[in-house]
């Protein structure tokens, strides 16, 4: 158990070590496929799925009401800036609401604070441009933000049970899965974002030690799927 410990405090040190991390909150349809696509980005630390938007009180996926699912991510400004989270938000779904059934699965954006906004706001004009056409993605402030079921964190990696098993050396409780920055790029990795090549050069990136770094990269490696 020390040897796991170590392992995922080194990563988890190592990644927001002297760092301001920064956190986008946002709804593009189902929550699984965007948690997986902005999981493979170099700079995204966290991902997790969770419902917002709405009044019902702890909502649940059978309990949604008036929420809409939602995709949280503690990201690095220093590698990846907000702007460019917006970009690929924009271009990776269709945003207006004749495509969705209600708002559980409604183009959304929750902001923090004014800078937020704003960095919204200049985006998506430069955005309506690019699609011809107004965008009617919902910008709103956040008010709360509720952690969806344990089963729907890292749903893609979730549906390998024999790679769950490959990872219980690091990983022997699945919970400790929501906050791993490892985990979130197998996420990705399993739905189809990114290469072998790029979540290797990736790890080799990441400010930990050289132990911990050759240790990820050959349980990545070694994984069978």
């Amino acid at each position: 158990m020390n040897r796991i410990l170590r392992i995922i405090t080194d990563i988890e040190n190592g990644l927001t070590y002297n760092k301001k991390l920064e956190t986008a909150t946002f709804g593009m349809g189902c929550f699984w496929g965007p948690e997986a696509r902005f999981g493979s980005l170099p700079g995204v630390i966290r991902t997790r799925v969770g419902y917002a938007g709405g009044t019902t009180e702890a909502p649940t996926y059978k309990t949604i009401g008036y929420h809409t699912e939602t995709v949280e991510i503690d990201f690095d400004p220093d590698i990846i800036r907000f702007e460019e989270i917006l970009f690929h938000f924009w271009r990776n779904h269709y945003p207006n609401r004749d495509q969705y059934k209600g708002r559980q699965y409604l183009s959304s954006l929750r902001y923090r604070d004014e800078k937020q906004k704003s960095m919204m706001e200049q985006v998506k004009a430069k955005m309506e441009v690019e699609l011809g056409e107004l965008i009617e993605t919902e910008i709103t402030r956040l008010d709360h933000f509720t952690l969806a079921e344990e089963r729907h964190q890292k749903y893609y990696l979730k549906r390998y049970p024999g790679v769950l098993e490959q990872l219980k050396d690091f990983y022997p409780l699945e919970e400790l899965l929501l906050n791993s920055t490892f985990a979130t790029r197998l996420n990705g990795f399993v739905k189809g974002f990114g290469t072998r090549e790029q979540i290797v050069a990736d790890i080799k990136s990441w400010n930990i030690p050289e132990i911990t770094r050759q240790q990820v990269i050959e349980k990545f490696s070694n994984i069978k799927w």
